[in-house]
Formats: structure tokens, C-alpha cells, sequence
């Protein structure tokens, strides 16, 4: 084996039992404290090529690096007001979330939605929430929620 590259099955067996562990640990709860899985990659790999605080021009840098990687086929995205609506096709993650499905589990975590609502609190310092996601046709459809900006003491 290439000491450069592990199995993505391994990883995903890997993924696919932590989160299991985490669910049956917490249940609905475990949403909660998923969301900032993926903070050191976005540490490395997002922020640094974040500069406009355009919410499209952030999607499409979290978008190119996703690809990039190789973790993506592609991204797409609707925004309706305070709701973004991401779609996710070909993600190297996906059969996680498909083995969760499997067991009744409904998906809660998603990297490639956590980097987008890292990267937007980033840049625009207004919190965002994963509100769902579902996974139709082999394609994970995320909704988004932008709140308003957060108040301040000054």
C-alpha cells in the first residue's frame, strides 16, 4: 500500500461506524455537534482561497476545491433568500449515508456542507444551519439556512 493514500472503503467503514456509534450515543442530538467536522480542512485547503464575501463566489471556491480533490463530481446550488440549496453529486462520502439510510438512520452530517457553512460564517459572520439533507438518486440535495447577522454589544 502507498503510504500516501489510505482504502476509501477503509475510510468510509471507518466514517460509516463513528457516526453510527455517535447516533446511537445521541440520536437526533448528534446533528448538533457534527457540524464542525472537517474545520481543519478548511482550515487548510478553503480558507486561504477565500476572498469575496459574495455567498456565490464562496461556493464556487468550496466547489473548485471539492473537485480538485477528487472528494466531489460536482456541485450545484440555488439561493432563495436566507435558503441555499446544494446539490452534491458523485461524493466519495455518499455510501456512508447510504448505509445510514439503510439502518433507518436519516443523514445529519455532510463535509462538503459543513465546509460551505464554515466558510460563510468565515466570511460573511452570519450563522448557518444544515437543515436537511436527503439523498435521491445516488445525489445529496442539501437545504441551508442563512440567518440574519449576529448581534453585536458594541
Amino acid at each position: 500500500m502507498n503510504q500516501n493514500s489510505v482504502p476509501l472503503g477503509y475510510v468510509n467503514d471507518l466514517m460509516y461506524e463513528l457516526e453510527k456509534a455517535f447516533w446511537d450515543e445521541r440520536g437526533k442530538g448528534a446533528r448538533f455537534r457534527m457540524t464542525k467536522i472537517g474545520h481543519q480542512y478548511f482550515n487548510e485547503k478553503v480558507k486561504p482561497l477565500l476572498q469575496s464575501i459574495e455567498v456565490e463566489d464562496i461556493l464556487e471556491k468550496i466547489k473548485g476545491v471539492l473537485q480538485g480533490e477528487g472528494i466531489v463530481a460536482d456541485v450545484s446550488y440555488s439561493r432563495e433568500e436566507r435558503l441555499l440549496r446544494v446539490s452534491v453529486k458523485g461524493c466519495i462520502h455518499r455510501p456512508v449515508e447510504e448505509r445510514m439510510l439503510a439502518k433507518g438512520v436519516e443523514p445529519f452530517t455532510c463535509v462538503p456542507a459543513n465546509l460551505i457553512v464554515l466558510a460563510i460564517e468565515e466570511k460573511l459572520d452570519i450563522p448557518v444551519e444544515l437543515a436537511e439533507i436527503k439523498v435521491e438518486e445516488g445525489v445529496c440535495q442539501l437545504l441551508l439556512v442563512m440567518f440574519e447577522k449576529r448581534p453585536s454589544l458594541d
